[in-house]
């Protein structure tokens, strides 16, 4: 959709990061349907401040130096649709945007989005469409860190709240606590997640997941035996999944027209 970005020199397959001659992408799997946010359009396009927050995402993507190209999984019969709408609305700089149509499940869709790079993608960045307001600055320190030699890095923030393992009950049945994991050793996963685009390959051809498959891309790498490792991330950078956030999105959005010219 926009210009091409010019191509690099691919990068050998393995496991010790990118080297700095292959470019960046953004894989943004947006094929979901977003029950929670209840019935209507599909939670991607769901609109903050007029505009859907699919673009909100992509923007968010495209503002990042680091990405050259980003990938928009969409619906299986919506590509088309999802193409007209990027093309209704103005993104940052010269970063390419590549619609192509997903899967039934998040990890058959960012596999598909994996088939479309380029070959001379090395570093790849999936990002939920549903964190439509990460800073780019969080996007920046997660491309660096795989260039660095990272082979997958995970944006995270230390948890506000004791958190309890229980033994699940069906229904309203109260459920019995089994565990107090000890807080200071957590991390509320955030996306981007960056990889080395070999790693993430592997571990979407060797991870065999079932039911609605792997909703963390990270989780799939560390399957592998791969480490993974966490850089800050950002409050802002939350997961719009119930109205609420809708509300909190809205006014992130107003405190960044007011204070930054968003």
């Amino acid at each position: 959709m926009n210009a091409q970005p010019k191509s690099e020199t691919p990068r050998p397959a393995g496991h010790s990061g990118a080297p700095h001659n292959t470019r960046t992408a953004a894989v943004i799997p947006a094929a979901g349907r977003g029950v929670r946010l209840g019935p209507g359009a599909p939670k991607a396009l769901r609109a903050l401040s007029g505009t859907p927050m699919l673009v909100h995402a992509v923007r968010a993507m495209a503002r990042s130096r680091a990405v050259s190209l980003v990938v928009v999984v969409a619906p299986p019969d919506g590509a088309a649709d999802v193409r007209n709408l990027l093309g209704d609305h103005a993104l940052p700089g010269t970063t390419d945007v590549l619609v192509v149509p997903g899967g039934e499940t998040r990890q058959e869709s960012v596999r598909l989005g994996l088939a479309a790079l380029p070959d001379d993608i090395g570093i790849v960045l999936v990002h939920d469409a549903a964190r439509p307001l990460v800073p780019v600055d969080t996007v920046d320190a997660v491309a660096a860190a795989v260039r660095d030699g990272a082979p997958a890095v995970v944006p995270a923030l230390p948890l506000s709240d004791t958190v309890k393992q229980v033994q699940p009950r069906s229904g309203s049945e109260p459920e019995p606590v089994t565990g107090t994991p000890e807080r200071a050793l957590l991390r509320a996963v955030q996306t981007p997640q960056g990889f080395d685009r070999a790693t993430l390959v592997e571990a979407h051809e060797k991870v065999a997941l079932e039911g609605e498959g792997a909703t963390d891309d990270a989780g799939m790498v560390e399957r592998l035996g791969v480490p993974v490792v966490v850089v800050p991330g950002h409050e802002e950078a939350f997961k719009v999944t119930r109205p609420l956030d809708l509300v909190l999105a809205e006014a992130v959005l107003a405190r960044r027209r007011a204070t930054d010219g968003f």
